[in-house]
């Protein structure tokens, strides 16, 4: 096991960026960069021994900083959507950055996504980033310390553990936004990927994606993926959830109990040999499949990225759930500890 720190890039305002490598016994790595706190590759073997990088992601610094995918990046205060960038915490209503269409806080205002991590290394396979994000920063209440470590182990599992705490009553939703392609990016979009997902329920959204606030079952319909099959099977069913979106961007409802680590999601893929597990505490799973990457940026290698090449998993409590009482909730107390693990093994 080693890890390694070396320059990655410089930011505009001249603040450095690095990049640490992970390598576990069986050559597999994880490659994390300081700028969003980024999972920046995950290599490993197809079923011939050939190494890939089935992350969907830049070379450059450019495109980080200007491209609106979030690609592998933490996303905090609130991993997904707020309705109105509203939503209120006890008796006090907070009006937050509505970066979305003028209408939607999407992904926290992009403030975690953006920053530029302080990190080091901890153990022989992990390292740890924090970020500090100041009262009031996008609108969101408290003073609130970030910790995330990402461990590679020998069992071939990238452990992300999320810990934060705030000095005022808040709202704390993180996730991460791997895209992943089992195939490698070069090899196209990842419709023919197998997918099956530990999820009975799911919650349909309206027009803005914000949901409705039904705990819809999947059964019967294009978002049964309760026995493994095809993204791409009914991605273009006449399902009007499919149609708004152009594809999957949705949250499905965990089975099991959230606050214990359970499986959510095993993805395969056929041609490479590859296979995903993944791993949460969390009560939700977004599943999003590129639907708006539209052939307009370049990926790592000179790979146009267009729709539909890369998925992803991204676990966390349900979008808008401080505006719907019915969801499981993630208001936390000054001083109360969120906690939460996620785990992709391959």
């Amino acid at each position: 096991m080693s890890v390694t720190k070396t320059h990655y890039a410089f930011m505009p305002d001249g603040t450095e960026v690095h990049l640490f490598t992970i390598t576990n016994n069986n050559e597999i790595s994880a490659g994390i960069i300081t700028k969003g706190a980024t999972l920046n590759s995950f290599t490993c073997p197809d079923k011939n021994g050939v190494m890939g990088d089935i992350i969907m992601g830049f070379d450059s610094i450019d495109n980080h900083i200007t491209s609106g995918t979030y690609t592998g990046q933490v996303i905090g205060q609130y991993a997904n959507r707020l309705c109105g960038g509203r939503f209120k915490v006890g008796d006090t209503e907070y009006q937050v950055t509505q970066n979305e269409k003028g209408k939607t806080c999407l992904h926290g205002g992009a403030e975690y996504s953006s920053a530029v991590w302080k990190a080091i290394i901890i153990d022989d396979n992990a390292v740890e980033l924090t970020y500090h994000s100041p009262d009031g920063k996008e609108g969101f209440p408290g003073n609130v310390d970030v910790t995330v470590v990402y461990r590679l182990t020998d069992r071939n599992e990238l452990e992300i553990n999320y810990k934060a705490v705030s000095d005022k009553d808040t709202i704390i939703n993180l996730t991460n936004h791997a895209y992943f392609n089992l195939g490698t990016p070069a090899a196209g979009d990842v419709l023919d990927h197998e997918l099956q997902l530990f999820c009975d329920y799911f919650t349909p959204t309206d027009a803005d994606s914000i949901p409705t606030g039904e705990i819809r079952s999947v059964k019967g319909t294009a978002f049964d993926f309760t026995e493994t099959k095809k993204i791409g099977r009914d991605i273009a069913a006449d399902d009007e959830q499919l149609i708004m979106c152009r594809g999957y961007d949705h949250n499905f409802c965990v089975n099991g109990e959230a606050g214990k680590l359970r499986l959510v999601a095993k993805v395969t893929d056929e041609k490479s040999g590859r296979k995903l597990e993944v791993m949460s505490d969390l009560p939700g799973v977004q599943l999003y499949t590129g639907n708006f990457i539209d052939g307009s940026e370049t990926g790592k290698d000179g790979v146009v990225l267009q729709q539909h090449y890369g998925f992803c998993l991204e676990t966390q409590y349900y979008p808008d759930t401080p505006n719907q009482p019915s969801f499981p909730q993630c208001t936390f107390k000054a001083g109360e500890v969120f906690k939460s693990t996620t785990i992709f093994k391959v």
